[in-house]
């Protein structure tokens, strides 16, 4: 039997965000206190839209995308703030609700995708198994359904694959199955975190080619977490750059990457060599993304900050507009004196 082609994401109406995540905070409780991982943290994503969430190890990226899926290892837990997938409210759910929810309305591809696959059962089984649980296809409509996410996901000879074991593909391809996987319910929001960093830069641009290509394609809202500006200058619509748990800039990719507007983005920016311009040395943002137990007063970037003045360590910025980007820093709310 032929394959199907693959059917279209189920799409929301066009005012409902994919994803929409308000004042969220996470906590971890230990004997030496609580400690505040995310800090109001809000961003939205459109059906459709890649948005792009870039920042150094500990900036709080992954645990923002953990919360939204209902992930977090525990002591962690949500303290404030709510998510929306689709316009339904999923950070109350029950973990058995959150289990019928999470595959159906959202997907994951994590870094390694040797932890996403089973190795004692072939993709085939993998897929069509992941396929009924969150549709209830018959066994046949839903090998139909698997083949046709292999053949979307680029992967040659898709009907001899489905028999083999993930071992038998390269760290590419099982990417690609992993990406299958999580688009096997058609669900409307995908999480991507750090897809790309264990492939080789070749194979790290077909997969992020693919990832903008099903977007377009399905209208799944993706939140592609990374720490590779190159990545997000390639893939992503939008961005949100954290810093120690909290949005410090927000905006279109491009106005970001060539108009940045708060301190720490502009040393990102700054870090990456030109291809045009020979220098000697590269550029550097001196010191470290603090430890949760040793956050700053005020503007957590404040210690690092060549711009910080008196009221950068008093006060922490609100995220407000600057132009067409979002910036939470007090050079653009009247100075830092």
């Amino acid at each position: 039997m032929m394959a199907q082609p693959i059917a279209a994401s189920k799409e929301p109406e066009a005012a409902t965000p994919a994803l929409d995540v308000s004042g969220l905070s996470v906590e971890f409780p230990s004997r030496r206190g609580t400690l505040l991982a995310i800090d109001d943290v809000s961003m939205q994503i459109a059906p459709g839209e890649i948005l792009g969430v870039v920042g150094e190890s500990g900036a709080g990226k992954s645990i923002t995308g953990l919360a939204v899926l209902g992930l977090l290892e525990s002591p962690g837990r949500i303290s404030g703030g709510a998510i929306h997938v689709g316009g339904r409210r999923v950070d109350t759910l029950s973990e058995k609700e959150l289990t019928k929810v999470r595959g159906r309305e959202m997907g994951a591809i994590f870094q390694d995708p040797l932890t996403a696959l089973n190795p004692l059962f072939t993709v085939g089984k993998q897929l069509v198994e992941t396929i009924r649980l969150h549709s209830g296809m018959s066994k046949e409509a839903a090998n139909d359904r698997a083949l046709a996410l292999l053949q979307s996901v680029g992967i040659p000879a898709p009907r001899e694959r489905l028999r083999q074991y993930p071992h038998q593909f390269s760290g590419g391809m099982r990417q690609r199955v992993v990406i299958a996987l999580a688009l096997a319910a058609g669900p409307r929001l995908i999480i991507a975190d750090e897809p790309t960093t264990a492939l080789d830069v070749s194979i790290q641009a077909q997969i992020t080619a693919l990832l903008r290509k099903l977007c377009d394609e399905t209208g799944v809202g993706i939140m592609l977490v990374t720490h590779d500006m190159g990545v997000i200058a390639e893939t992503a619509d939008r961005v949100c750059v954290m810093y120690s748990g909290r949005v410090v800039e927000s905006g279109p990719v491009a106005e970001v990457i060539h108009n940045p507007q708060h301190p720490y983005t502009k040393g990102l920016m700054a870090a990456i060599p030109s291809l045009h311009d020979r220098v000697e040395t590269l550029a550097q943002i001196d010191g470290s993304m603090p430890r949760l137990n040793a956050r700053p007063t005020g503007c957590a970037f404040h210690p690092r900050c060549p711009h910080a003045g008196p009221k950068c360590s008093a006060a922490t910025p609100p995220l407000v507009s600057v132009g067409v980007t979002r910036s939470a820093c007090w050079l653009q709310q009247g100075g830092t004196q």
